[in-house]
């Protein structure tokens, strides 16, 4: 394994090694994720799910650029073509972001190279705007909040109050909800990319007819609009996606997420020998327990990983039958690739729990079983 970050010069590696008794050139992988900033606690968990994959593969012929993106889109496009152009990668993945996905992943396509998303599914990107070098192994944006729309229904709510930033995932998510929540909509809110004040959008939910609240709230985002929530008194029930409940958020959080209902397509409790030995290494690694981002690091990679088994990169045909394929042991279990390339799978409802001293959480039941997209009828490949 090789590991470095972009601006330290190093010369190329024209290594070769054997998998599986054939020859393979080495594989150059350009990591661009945030590592800085409000959202940086997100890329670092995707960054150390990828290389704990990297690293337990024991393979010496994959080399890993990583350069942070400082969560903007102009300074991950200049990134990517600095990778491509420059370093000569194979191979991107890493963003968090869907703004910097749209400037980047269409881009890096275009250019023939393969990306591999560990989060960001923005619908352009999963119906008309697909392709047969993008493939994600998070989830469509909608996915989660489409399953919270679900789980309110069961839980009895009739009337939401539903909240998101003003960028690509923030639109995802609310169409999301909208399109399998049965009730009626109290207020649609689009708050501002990275706002941590919420007490105007606060006393909007105090002063509406709403039973529940769902919001979508990433990274530093959820944190402040959770702790402002639970001081204001307001006892409207709160759901949401994952994002905002996620293992390192929570614990910034504390006491304000406990009993939350909350959607993910992985929880450290699935119950699979991969998942198992995943949360166990990666506590072992670095300290702290995994969160879903890490996960989808992981399996980012170890996807990579089993199609380099297969294949060459510079076969592209082969190495994108083989990416399809998905081959590998997937910390969620069964993993398979829609038409679109994105994932149909298993999504659970969680609820934020306490052990000891750490808030983390619990699967309490299934909202989604083998849920696909619905962009996937939109894409022509």
């Amino acid at each position: 394994m090789k590991f470095r970050i972009l601006n330290v010069a190093t010369a190329a590696i024209a290594a070769m090694c054997t998998v599986a008794g054939v020859a393979f050139a080495d594989t150059k992988v350009g990591m661009i994720t945030t590592l800085s900033g409000g959202g940086a606690g997100l890329g670092i968990d995707v960054r150390d799910g990828f290389m704990l994959a990297i690293k337990q593969s024991g393979r010496s012929d994959i080399e890993v650029v990583v350069a942070d993106d400082q969560r903007k889109p102009d300074v991950a496009v200049q990134l990517a073509d600095k990778m491509i152009q420059s370093e000569k990668v194979d191979v991107l993945t890493g963003i968090i972001w869907s703004n910097l996905a749209m400037a980047v992943v269409p881009s890096v396509t275009a250019q023939g190279k393969f990306y591999i998303s560990p989060n960001a599914g923005p619908s352009a990107l999963a119906g008309k705007g697909c392709h047969p070098n993008y493939f994600n192994a998070a989830w469509q944006n909608d996915n989660l909040h489409e399953a919270a729309g679900a789980y309110a229904n069961s839980a009895g709510y009739t009337n939401s109050f539903i909240l998101a930033p003003n960028y690509p995932a923030g639109k995802d998510s609310l169409t999301g909800y909208k399109r399998f929540f049965e009730g009626g909509i109290a207020s649609e809110l689009y708050t501002k990319l990275g706002q941590t004040d919420y007490a105007a959008e606060i006393a909007q939910i105090r002063a509406s007819e709403a039973d529940s609240v769902f919001f979508f709230l990433p990274g530093g985002m959820g944190i402040a609009f959770l702790k402002q929530y639970s001081d204001s008194g307001v006892d409207i029930p709160v759901i949401g996606p994952a994002f905002s409940f996620d293992q390192g958020i929570l614990q910034a959080v504390g006491e304000a997420a406990l009993g939350v209902v909350n959607t993910s397509q992985w929880s450290k409790d699935i119950d699979n020998p991969t998942n198992a030995a995943f949360v166990e290494s990666f506590q072992a690694e670095y300290g702290r327990l995994p969160s879903l981002y890490a996960s989808q690091g992981f399996d980012a990679a170890n996807l990579l990983i089993s199609a380099l088994d297969k294949a060459e990169v510079g076969d592209a045909d082969a190495f994108r039958d083989a990416l399809k394929a998905a081959e590998f042991d997937s910390t969620r279990g069964d993993f398979e690739f829609g038409d679109n390339h994105h994932p149909i799978q298993t999504i659970y409802a969680r609820e934020v729990i306490k052990e000891g001293d750490i808030f983390t959480n619990k699967i309490i039941g299934i909202a989604f079983e083998n849920h696909s997209d619905a962009y996937a009828p939109e894409c022509e490949m």
